[in-house]
């Protein structure tokens, strides 16, 4: 049984355009994703797909504005709003994006020491100010006191150290020297081996890819593939999806072949394949309806033409 199940998640957002018009836009469309203990799931994908705002619904964070359906489980139960507020930072912790989830008016060793659910939380923090080479001082700073690198390890610091059984880390290594991300990615597959599932949101595949076990590929707003990492290998011949293998070999390392087009606007997306547009393989047929998942050598994909 999976730590977290999402299925036919969709989020859409209501704005006042003007006076009391109302204007509603679906950001997430159908989205599927499945983390086991013990796994890490890298969720790549250009900005805008999605990723972020996953990581919101999960820890039952969006805004007022948003409404949502489809299912997200937790350790096989549904969780729904009281039960993510009595989850969130305990069982599932946020290793978040933004440095500015710090909060400014507390120190930061008191920030990391509340994370702590069992044992000497002064020990603790200790050890893994340590680990992420943080001066023995930083723990009386204040968050304005300290670098973005040093801000980003303190938050990785507080997730690491909660004991939590699923840890979403959404863009996590930013800022850091490459020492530090492989630091940083070391304790996430430690964390991993030892039981916690992961999410790791992240634009860095190539990073991600040394300790991911599957990848979770987003566009526009959907899972478009989920593959072993191993996939990811040469120039991406064992991808299934025509924009992960389009994705993979734009990377500098590999081709750095642009993809034609861009991604839709969620107020502006095609029918049918949301990738039709951008994609080579694109037939009539693709614009009907949007594709339904289906398993493929050992993964999942969103697409008519894989083979």
């Amino acid at each position: 049984m999976p730590i977290l199940d999402v299925r036919d998640l969709s989020i859409s957002f209501t704005q006042y355009t003007g006076g009391l018009k109302q204007n509603t836009t679906q950001v997430i469309h159908d989205l599927h994703l499945a983390i086991h203990s013990g796994e890490i799931v890298a969720v790549v994908g250009s900005s805008g797909s999605g990723k972020s705002l996953l990581a919101h619904a999960i820890l039952g964070i969006l805004p007022s504005n948003a409404k949502m359906t489809g299912k997200i489980q937790y350790d096989g139960q549904e969780l729904d709003a009281k039960r993510m507020a009595a989850l969130r930072g305990k069982e599932i912790a946020l290793v978040p994006q933004s440095v500015t989830f710090l909060d400014p008016l507390m120190r930061v060793g008191e920030q990391v020491k509340a994370s702590v659910r069992e044992g000497d939380s002064k020990a603790k923090l200790k050890e893994v100010f340590e680990r992420y080479r943080l001066a023995p001082d930083t723990d009386k700073k204040y968050p304005f006191q300290l670098s973005g690198g040093m801000a980003r390890r303190v938050l990785v610091s507080t997730a690491t150290i909660s004991g939590a059984k699923l840890i979403i880390a959404d863009e996590p290594t930013p800022g850091l020297d490459p020492a530090v991300v492989q630091e940083a990615l070391g304790r996430f597959r430690e964390l991993a081996d030892n039981g916690a599932g992961v999410m790791l949101i992240t634009h860095d595949i190539e990073s991600a890819l040394a300790i991911a076990d599957r990848v979770a590929v987003f566009y526009a707003g959907t899972t478009v593939e989920v593959s072993r990492a191993e996939d990811f290998r040469s120039s991406g011949d064992a991808l299934r999806h025509p924009y992960s293998k389009a994705l993979w070999r734009a990377l500098p390392q590999n081709d750095f072949a642009p993809i034609p087009g861009f991604q839709p606007h969620p107020n502006a997306l095609p029918p049918g394949c949301l990738f039709a547009p951008r994609c080579a393989l694109a037939t009539p047929e693709c614009s009907e309806a949007m594709p339904a998942e289906r398993e493929l050598r050992g993964g999942m994909v969103r697409c008519i033409h894989a083979s």
